[in-house]
């Protein structure tokens, strides 16, 4: 795995370096690297259990890592973590809020209360499209309901970061796709940037620019989205079961399928070094085929050696 990239360029808004945490026997975070550029959307995609969610309350600072460091918005979160939070909207993999007992309408102005920046207008605006009642309590209220009031505290004081934790957990295909399109609209209207964890990749693949794959606690790559779909493609070859990728090539097989002669193989590489390859062996290439987003974070997940 280690021609994965892993370093960004130019100016980020979240970065970690080296964080690591363990609960009793558990390693959650394992020397987890991460940098987010300014601006991006970026997909934190990896299977359930991989340390996602807890990435992200160290980055509000909510869990105090074992080791490392992470800056978000220019400010080192063990020290400044409340100005950081000031500047971020959350969306929690949890409860909205430990305030039960309200009614969503007092719940809205009760958070209003602590942002400067709140714009009421966009929040009415986002009650209205996401049909949310402010008559009930928030006890009361369905898991969906309760993700869709989440977008509005998340979104409407218009921060200059948005974590989003499973955002799409719990809601209904319908609201699904207004929550994205909404998504695409915040991104548009006002400098933002955004990090979104999820393992339903497909839901956010359109939104996304950069990704980073996360397995049992590590990074294990992070690039843009396009150089991960340029560099991660299916080839489909004839070769003789005695050929193999020459041990110097800049080539990595992420998944073999063999039937005789006929072979499938999953690599990644600059498509023009694997041609080549290709052409210099006992080989003929059949085809090449580029994979989703989705299906390229599968692959590189299921490597042996990815974590």
């Amino acid at each position: 795995m280690s021609m994965l990239p892993m370093s960004i360029d130019g100016p980020t808004a979240i970065r970690a370096a080296g964080v690591s945490k363990r609960y009793a026997k558990r390693t959650a975070l394992d020397r987890f690297d991460l940098a987010v550029p300014d601006g991006s959307i970026y997909l934190l995609a990896g299977p359930n259990g991989a340390g996602k969610s807890t990435a992200i309350r160290h980055m509000l600072h909510l869990e105090e890592p074992d080791a490392g460091t992470i800056t978000v918005l220019g400010h080192d979160v063990r020290r400044d973590a409340v100005r950081a939070r000031a500047e971020i909207g959350y969306i929690s993999d949890g409860e909205v809020t430990p305030y039960g007992w309200l009614r969503v309408g007092a719940l809205v102005a009760h958070h209003a209360q602590y942002f400067p920046t709140w714009d009421a207008q966009y929040a009415s605006r986002l009650i209205a499209e996401l049909d949310i009642d402010l008559a009930p309590r928030v006890r009361a209220l369905s898991r969906g309901e309760a993700r869709r009031i989440a977008f509005v505290l998340a979104l409407a004081h218009r921060p200059a970061l948005l974590l989003l934790d499973e955002p799409t957990d719990g809601l209904d295909p319908v609201v699904r796709e207004r929550v994205l399109h909404l998504l695409a609209e915040h991104a548009s209207e006002a400098p933002t940037t955004m990090l979104v964890s999820t393992h339903l990749v497909h839901e956010v693949e359109r939104l996304a620019d950069h990704v980073g794959i996360i397995k049992k606690g590590r990074l294990i790559g992070q690039m843009p989205r396009d150089y991960l779909r340029g560099t991660l493609n299916r080839y489909r070859f004839d070769a003789p079961d005695s050929w193999r990728v020459p041990e110097q090539a800049p080539v990595v097989v992420v998944e073999r399928v063999a039937a005789g002669r006929e072979n499938e193989w999953t690599m990644w590489g600059e498509p023009g070094v694997i041609r080549a390859m290709f052409d210099a062996g006992e080989t003929e290439l059949r085809s090449v085929t580029p994979l989703t987003l989705a299906d390229a974070v599968v692959a590189l997940l299921s490597m042996e050696d990815a974590a």
